[in-house]
């Protein structure tokens, strides 16, 4: 379509809002449909085009990406950072993925490949391939300067020191640089640095991240040679992530949804879980079924039976969300299994116990009946101890099973709870109806 007058006027107008503000632009770009997005992107230099997605989210970057393969795609993300091009790259379907990379110039589509095969959620994943390195043998005016020459708004506190092949060696802080002599070499000046491997994963990533002070740590292949830094920020954002798709996994949400994702998406994620959730819930009602008579005879054991279950649900969630929170911080390892059902079975049993004397002792004081609160208390103890037990060994089988303890724990122990606090209260209350009329 050709640029009218007009339509220039327009896209120098969406370039300016770019070069003063690239957050709001980014921000305001993501408020279009995509489509609407790519067309108003295709009327602007690639250089702006990059800057502005590369302040985007990848999910949304990737959309309007998909639209402008196999050009201007590639020649948008030849000039962003690597690490964000591989996280939109990845985003990609398989086709564009291939195009588009293959558009690059050879040493950064190898670059790119290298970024994408790093796993979800590891330093690899996470880093920043932006980093200030300088080699060894360099004088502290030399290194001086080049960061004057640097024109960049953003301020280093460490810079890195490389050797051959660019193997890290240590860290330069700006401070020692200031005060050191002009002709010593970053050799004679650099401090020991503690460095990680690109294949280190979120949950030791996490724990690095709060046994250690740091604002970046470098990342380093399997030879010793510098690739990037990762963020403090970006391990928390990240773990914060994983915890949220964690807590969506565990009531059957698929870990991809989000608040304002397509209502597709939104029911074909949700709608397997349901499925399951309602075959255990028709397990549950067969259990009532099997009482309906007595039931029919006895309608105040209606009343309690939404008690006793619901309860055992509540102890078997707080076992759940320990032994997750343990498993995901490491600090619960396969041989600890026993010890850690043990405490989740006594914590419970002594809950019930105390749980199950209130219960009783309401319901006896309701119906002048001591058999009833007795049956109501033994049942609320056995369903809290079975709740205990599911809680804290239904994420440690799944993990056994090579499982994500996460995925929809909820939904069985749901099922747990519900069958045995029913049947357990209800054959009591068979064993004993004569002393319950």
């Amino acid at each position: 379509m050709p640029m009218t007058a007009k339509n220039h006027a327009a896209m120098s107008v969406v370039k300016r809002f770019i070069d003063v503000d690239v957050q709001q632009a980014a921000l305001a770009l993501e408020g279009l449909p995509e489509a609407e997005a790519a067309l108003l992107l295709c009327g602007l230099p690639v250089t702006s085009v990059a800057i502005c997605l590369d302040h985007s989210r990848p999910d949304f970057a990737a959309a309007v990406v998909q639209k402008l393969v196999p050009e201007p795609a590639a020649s948008v993300l030849a000039r962003m950072e690597p690490d964000h091009a591989a996280d939109i790259i990845r985003a990609l379907p398989a086709p564009a993925r291939h195009e588009v990379l293959a558009g690059l110039p050879p040493g950064l589509s190898r670059h790119v490949s290298e970024i994408m095969t790093y796993p979800e959620g590891s330093a690899g994943r996470l880093m920043k391939t932006s980093v200030l390195a300088f080699y060894k043998d360099l004088r502290v005016r030399e290194v001086m300067a080049r960061l004057r020459a640097k024109s960049t708004k953003r301020a280093h506190s460490y810079a890195y020191v490389v050797g051959d092949e660019h193997k890290l060696l240590g860290v330069l802080n700006m401070r020692d640089l200031i005060m050191a002599q002009s002709d010593q070499t970053l050799e004679g000046i650099m401090r020991q640095v503690f460095c990680i491997p690109a294949f280190t994963d979120q949950e030791e990533l996490g724990r690095l991240a709060r046994d250690k002070n740091f604002i970046y740590l470098p990342v380093v292949d399997a030879h010793g040679r510098l690739l990037g830094a990762v963020r403090a920020k970006d391990i928390l954002e990240s773990s914060a992530d994983q915890a949220s798709e964690e807590m969506q996994t565990l009531f059957g949400a698929g870990s991809e949804e989000r608040a304002l994702s397509p209502l597709r998406l939104k029911v074909i994620r949700r709608l397997p879980w349901l499925h399951v959730n309602l075959a255990t819930a028709f397990l549950a009602a067969g259990v009532v079924a099997l009482f309906q008579d007595l039931i029919s005879r006895l309608a105040v054991l209606a009343v309690f039976l939404p008690i006793v279950a619901g309860q055992g649900g509540n102890a078997g969630v707080q076992s759940l969300s320990v032994v997750l929170r343990g498993l995901g911080l490491r600090e619960v390892r396969p041989r600890d299994a026993a010890r850690l059902i043990g405490a989740e079975m006594a914590a419970a049993l002594i809950n019930g116990l105390v749980i199950g004397a209130v219960t009783a002792g309401v319901a006896w004081l309701w119906r002048g009946n001591p058999a009833l609160g007795l049956i109501v208390g033994v049942a609320m103890v056995v369903n809290m101890v079975a709740s205990g037990l599911a809680g804290a060994a239904i994420p440690v089988a799944m993990k056994r099973l090579g499982f994500d303890p996460a995925q929809s724990s909820g939904i069985f122990l749901t099922t747990v709870t519900d069958v045995v606090g029913t049947f357990a209260f209800l054959g009591f209350a068979a064993l004993f109806e004569s002393r319950l009329h």
